[in-house]
């Protein structure tokens, strides 16, 4: 098995962040107790437009796919989606241009 990193990306509807950052805080903890993701420390980045970025590695291909059959999982994701958008990375101003710029984000903070 290989494993994959994969770069999530959410960005929350107006007024929405605080509840975003709360579900955020859920999701990689929920992946690793299930054994979905591996240990390696994952990264929580902010674009300048307020999408978050959030860096793991899935433990294989197909516990990613076996993570959309999990009802944990799947009741995270679906609220994740009812206050944020799920988009990807050419729709951020920092990945038109080389050696991107993120703010880091502590999900604690």
């Amino acid at each position: 098995m290989t494993s994959e990193v994969v770069m999530a990306l959410y960005r929350p509807h107006e007024g929405k962040d605080s509840e975003l950052r709360s579900l955020i805080a859920q999701h990689v903890p929920s992946l690793l107790r299930l054994e979905l993701i591996t240990d390696r420390p994952p990264l929580l980045l902010k674009a300048a437009d307020g999408t978050y970025v959030e860096i793991f590695e899935w433990v294989s291909g197909a516990a990613s796919r076996s993570a959309h059959e999990h009802p944990e999982i799947a009741h995270i994701w679906e609220a994740m989606e009812a206050v944020a958008d799920f988009t990807n990375l050419d729709s951020l101003e920092e990945a038109q241009r080389p050696f991107a710029h993120f703010s880091p984000v502590s999900i604690g903070s």
